[in-house]
């Protein structure tokens, strides 16, 4: 199973284009060891031939552009994804599925009975999308004891697993919290038994998620604050990682003494919000992480499981 991050940044992305925080400020006049971010998604094969999108950024053409795997160029029209999967109906992770709307076929988008909801009603995405390419929808179920495969993802089993959260802020049910508003995912190459875990939007760890992050050989999980209280300390929001529906790294019961157990190979943060202290190389907060044999992606970053 082959993993690519075609973005690694939280919402906004790296630097955001109306933030003049120190690293966003930082990063524009290349004043600090830091490199840009598109906001995050995953893509994954088993074949290098088809793939398996996750989210789909307002980044997307960037990220498309530097993976030329996604594009085979079999017919005048063509694209290597076989299937895009959301894991909630937030803005950042959903908006890029307008920039696929110019298919002959309609779009095979799996995601949780909520999402659709969302996607139908609150931000009518699939609605707008019907005018165009349209939309399969496949319903992602969040019973973490069922799987399910993708067509022409032969080798990959996936499994949902529900988090606590809440739905995006333009969502009817914002303040009324429903099982499959956000999932993490647990994708099993059935030939080598290799399992990765992704979560960019973790806020709990509930004993069964924790169950299912002690079977990953790869961890890919939610790396969004450094501090619960970073964006208030900066003096960008009153709101805490939290309140956002994010564990940030540093503290008690935080992501780094999360993850110190677990014996997963890799342990790798995504969806990194531009304030956050670890995107420069040289921080003392990467050190700690260095330590605690925590990588940080970026994007381009490639392994295989």
């Amino acid at each position: 199973m082959r993993v690519r991050v075609l973005g690694s940044a939280a919402g906004g992305g790296f630097p955001q284009w109306n933030c003049n925080c120190p690293n966003c400020d930082g990063v524009r006049k290349g004043t600090i060891d830091a490199a840009p971010r598109t906001q995050s998604s995953i893509a994954v094969s088993s074949d290098n031939i088809n793939w398996l999108l996750f989210n789909a950024s307002p980044d997307i053409l960037t990220q498309f552009q530097r993976l030329p795997e996604l594009q085979p160029a079999r017919a005048i029209r063509d694209t290597a994804v076989r299937a895009i999967v959301l894991m909630d109906a937030q803005i950042d992770h959903t908006t890029g599925l307008f920039m696929l709307r110019e298919g002959k076929t309609p779009l095979n988008i799996y995601c949780t009975d909520m999402v659709h909801e969302d996607l139908t009603r609150g931000n009518p995405i699939f609605n707008i999308l019907g005018h165009f390419c349209g939309v399969a929808w496949h319903p992602i179920p969040t019973a973490t004891s069922t799987s399910f495969q993708v067509d022409g993802i032969e080798d990959i089993k996936i499994t949902a697993i529900p988090l606590t959260s809440k739905a995006p802020p333009y969502s009817p049910h914002r303040h009324d919290p429903h099982e499959g508003d956000n999932i993490g995912i647990r994708l099993e190459d059935t030939r080598s038994g290799k399992v990765l875990f992704y979560a960019p939007g973790l806020a709990a760890i509930e004993p069964h998620v924790l169950t299912i992050m002690h079977q990953a050989d790869c961890l890919m999980v939610d790396g969004t604050c450094w501090s619960n209280d970073e964006m208030r300390t900066l003096g960008i929001s009153d709101k805490l990682s939290l309140d956002m529906g994010h564990l940030p790294q540093s503290g008690p019961g935080g992501m780094i003494e999360t993850l110190r157990p677990l014996k997963a190979a890799r342990k790798i943060l995504i969806h990194i919000n531009n304030t956050n202290p670890i995107l420069r190389e040289d921080a003392p907060e990467r050190l700690t992480l260095k330590q605690e044999n925590i990588d940080v992606a970026f994007d381009g970053m490639d392994f295989t499981l």
